[in-house]
């Protein structure tokens, strides 16, 4: 008799917690490094600063913690974590030195309507594999919308506008994963 593949209960070990976790905590002691030992290096951050950057650490840390808790699929999580890393990498892009213009330029404000199209996408989805390969592509294609604008609407220098678009292969790659998650499933 036929026996039905076991699904995945959500409850697989993540063996790379210890890594995700250090990984975060390490990257929040290297400003504080750099100050300390290599005043040099121009590093000037103020406990705000830390602050915001270990929240979007841990924030970053936890939905892939989440996203790992939803599959075992190797290509599931890697999907989760490229698309989390992308969007960290995005808001900290945005908040350092603003992906086009300053930091506090309004088209910026666009970017985070990205992020909106891959979170409200993957809670539509219910983390599903089909469901999240849909919203990161949909959240590849609002990246690059949003650069098309900002390319008919602003004054910004190609090279930002290439970098802000180069933000869409991570998008589209995790959509990729997905995908490759889905028509694997067990």
């Amino acid at each position: 008799m036929h026996q039905a593949p076991a699904m995945d209960d959500g409850r697989t070990r993540n063996r790379l917690r210890p890594w995700i976790w250090g990984g975060a905590a390490g990257l929040l002691a290297l400003p504080a490094i750099a100050m300390r030992w290599f005043p040099a290096s121009g590093v000037d951050w103020r406990a705000g600063d830390f602050v915001v950057m270990g929240a979007l650490l841990a924030i970053a840390a936890g939905l892939y913690e989440l996203g790992a808790r939803s599959s075992a699929r190797l290509a599931y999580r890697a999907g989760v974590g490229l698309a989390v890393l992308t969007g960290l990498l995005m808001v900290w892009v945005n908040l350092a030195v603003g992906m086009l213009g300053a930091e506090g330029s309004a088209p910026n404000l666009m970017f985070a309507a990205v992020l909106l199209v891959a979170i409200v996408g993957a809670l539509v989805a219910r983390l599903r594999p089909a469901g999240m390969a849909r919203a990161m592509a949909m959240a590849g294609n609002a990246q690059l919308l949003a650069v098309a604008l900002a390319a008919a609407l602003g004054d910004y220098r190609g090279n930002e506008l290439v970098l802000s678009g180069c933000f869409a292969l991570p998008w589209f790659a995790s959509a990729l994963l997905f995908r490759h998650a889905a028509a694997h499933r067990g």
